[in-house]
């Protein structure tokens, strides 16, 4: 592909947390290399239908079958999204870049699963489209996660610590010349489960965890769990959570306000062990995810720190859109053949390129022209 300067692309992102698709149109300038500048046109959060949602959320236990009729289908339904999407905002992007919706992910087995059909997105989008950011990575014996910390270091090289908030809590930072990068503790996979048990999707501020009492003892033990004795690179999937932190919680007979009470302290005391060794001066920390509106958690994490600190909360677009506009970078960098997988974050052999292209042999008069035949059928 021909390089360029500029690029308009749809960055797609699907979190464990299963509460929607994040859609964003940006357009990536290339500044004073290595550095990109970026500006979003448009950003949407489309909620699932409740059919695909509820499928999304069981994914892992589906029928090997199931499973690759809801991976077309996803892809599908992102496609439309997309299309819908672009006419809405009357936008023209060159190309999508899809996160996908992670199924399995254990990188000891070689293993990373994100479905989202690539070909079933690009012939509803109507657009090329770069999906599977991660499986390269696995197979040079990386982790394949965290995937944004390099789109952290070439959009925000003000900011030192990069912590995103979302279904599980990961944070970026540069460190002797390398970024480092790993996620730190589950998040709103687990404190949207016990919301979930007082009739809420999520804990709206953490005011169900206000009200609750932290339980001394649940809280050391999940302080003392194996997986915070790993060292470097790692990443914690669902499954990771279902066998190591559920098991634990449900040995103590709380009511769902005290363990989500608990678990704002262990997530709080967690992320500030992982800033606090490397403080210098007044580092800034930047806040991102839908957790970051979780006041309760920003309070105890501030505590943690103290003032040598500053927690910023950017506005509300990057807040909740930042994972999704960093894939679009991804998918950038891959059309140009560009790093966009950083193995000091990942723990691979060697930094590399990943992703997967569909449609980009076929010119746009072609594309204008083919009639997309799926099916139509409501979700």
């Amino acid at each position: 592909m021909e390089i360029q300067t500029n690029y308009p692309v749809i960055g797609l992102m699907s979190g464990t947390s299963c509460d929607g698709l994040d859609v964003v149109a940006a357009s990536f300038t290339r500044g004073e290399s290595p550095l990109w500048h970026y500006e979003i046109q448009a950003a949407e959060t489309v909620p699932f239908p409740a059919p695909l949602g509820n499928s999304l959320k069981d994914s892992h236990l589906l029928s090997a079958l199931d499973l690759a009729v809801l991976d077309v289908t996803f892809g599908r339904w992102m496609g439309e999204t997309v299309r819908e999407f672009c006419q809405k905002h009357r936008l023209a992007p060159m190309a999508v870049a899809s996160h996908g919706h992670t199924v399995y992910h254990q990188p000891d087995k070689n293993l990373t699963l994100q479905i989202g059909n690539g070909w079933s997105l690009y012939t509803a989008a109507g657009l090329p489209v770069i999906n599977d950011f991660r499986s390269l990575d696995v197979q040079l014996g990386g982790q394949g996660a965290p995937l944004v910390p390099i789109g952290d270091k070439l959009l925000f090289p003000e900011i030192d610590y990069c912590l995103n908030l979302g279904g599980i809590a990961n944070i970026s930072y540069e460190q002797g010349g390398k970024r480092l990068a790993f996620d730190i503790c589950p998040f709103n996979l687990l404190f949207n489960h016990f919301a979930s048990r007082l009739g809420a999707p999520f804990d709206a501020g953490g005011e169900y965890a206000r009200s609750g009492q932290v339980n001394p003892t649940l809280l050391k033990r999940l302080n003392e769990l194996p997986y915070y004795r790993t060292l470097g690179s790692k990443s914690l999937g669902r499954e990771d959570i279902d066998v190591g932190f559920h098991p634990l919680i449900n040995e103590f007979p709380l009511p769902p306000a005290d363990v989500l009470a608990t678990l704002s302290q262990h997530f709080a005391h967690k992320v500030a062990l992982v800033i606090q060794p490397h403080n210098e001066g007044k580092p800034k920390l930047l806040c991102t995810g839908g957790g970051t509106y979780n006041r309760l958690f920003i309070e105890n994490l501030q505590k943690q720190v103290g003032h040598s600190v500053e927690i910023l909360v950017p506005e509300p677009t990057l807040v909740e859109f930042k994972e999704a506009l960093i894939f679009g970078l991804l998918g950038v960098l891959r059309l140009r053949q560009e790093t966009n997988c950083l193995a000091s974050v990942t723990g691979a052999a060697e930094d590399s390129c990943g992703g997967t292209l569909y449609g980009f042999n076929e010119t746009k008069n072609q594309r204008n022209q083919r009639t997309y035949a799926g099916s139509t059928k409501k979700i």
